[in-house]
């Protein structure tokens, strides 16, 4: 009989990175694997050191080619480094979501990271007036793939489609949160609250779904343990109606035509004087709720319901005033808000006289 030392079992329990550890949906991931007891090892992936404890911290730019060198070890990662204010210069933001998910991907591949868990948004369905309420994980992405966030978005969804043939070998998941909220989130949908009357477009009917940070947190941290498989979307159960979001608000809406809306918006936007595209303010205006049907199905709930994570935004955002996605002081987005609207309503005038014109002609 042949003697000799028995190798010890490597653990099949996995080590986890997690991108943009130091702060917001990252920061919360982090501290929650580091408490399981099914993960061996959390590594804190940021430009900078947080204060997540019982992680291994690695500085390092998620943009910077060298990352393989850092994920030596790593079994899965969680991409949460991710710009998303409506200041960023559009080209820069783009630099920073885009490059940064290639470079994480390339460098799991050339590591031999088994899997990529990319986050992006439940705006690659897009907001479209006759979407379904809620939309199916599986729904064709319709966003317009512009200078938007949303086009930010769809590049990385695009990048994770094409990994099976750039990496074999490389599973990538991909995960779409709801309008997000909680401490630190600025976006075009978290301002579109700071405005003092929200903006709705005749004749659609918005309906509102939020996903509070600590919510997304937990759902990838079910992603990761459970190893399910995407795309998977992330949100509170069902949604709000204007009247609803009107009363937890306490702010009166203002209609206006679709094509004034949106006309008014990109004239704005290319004068400078609003950070985001027209086709931003369709997420204010149409629907894009989505059912988690996955994630449930693998018993995950979220803790916020719709109502207590817009009171959350309503506290975040208080004291801060936008009109259009731009931040102003208080009495002038009170006169902007005025103003636009009476901008828009001549706008309307003037176009329906020019038809009435043209059918004389």
């Amino acid at each position: 009989m042949a003697t000799g030392k028995v190798r010890p079992r490597r653990s099949k329990s996995p080590v986890v990175a997690v991108t943009g550890a130091a702060s917001g949906a990252g920061r919360l991931l982090a501290a929650r694997l580091a408490e399981r007891e099914e993960i061996r090892k959390v590594v804190a992936v940021d430009g900078h050191r947080g204060d997540v404890p019982g992680v291994t911290w690695r500085v390092v730019d998620i943009r910077d080619p060298l990352l393989s060198n850092r994920l030596s070890d790593v079994d899965v990662i969680v991409n949460l480094d991710v710009e998303r204010s409506p200041d960023l210069d559009s080209k820069e933001r783009r630099t920073h979501n885009v490059r940064g998910a290639q470079t994480v991907v390339t460098a799991a591949a050339a590591a031999r990271v088994r899997r990529v868990v990319l986050v992006t948004s439940a705006m690659v369905y897009g907001a479209l007036p006759d979407n379904e309420v809620p939309l199916r994980e599986d729904a064709p992405l319709l966003a317009e793939a512009n200078a938007s966030i949303a086009g930010d978005y769809l590049e990385i969804e695009d990048l994770a489609a094409s990994a099976a043939a750039s990496h074999p070998g490389l599973s990538v998941t991909i995960v779409r949160p709801a309008a997000l909220v909680g401490p630190g989130v600025d976006t075009v949908v978290t301002r579109h609250f700071e405005a003092p009357r929200l903006l709705t477009v005749k004749g659609s009917e918005p309906a509102w779904q939020f996903c509070h940070i600590e919510d997304l947190a937990s759902a990838l941290e079910t992603v990761v343990v459970e190893d399910l498989p995407g795309p998977l979307a992330v949100g509170c159960d069902g949604w709000l109606g204007m009247d609803e979001v009107a009363e937890i608000t306490g702010k009166r809406g203002f209609e206006l035509p679709a094509a004034v809306t949106f006309g008014m918006a990109q004239r704005l936007h290319r004068l400078g004087m609003t950070p985001a595209p027209a086709t931003d303010l369709h997420y204010v205006a149409y629907p894009w709720v989505v059912d988690a049907a996955r994630l449930r199905g693998a018993g995950w709930k979220p803790a916020y319901d719709n109502a207590t994570a817009l009171r959350v935004l309503m506290e975040e955002t208080a004291g801060r005033h936008a009109v259009v996605g731009r931040r102003v002081g208080g009495k002038e987005a009170t006169m902007a808000t005025a103003a636009g609207a009476t901008v828009a309503a001549i706008g309307a005038a003037a176009a329906i006289r020019r038809a009435r014109r043209r059918r004389r002609v």
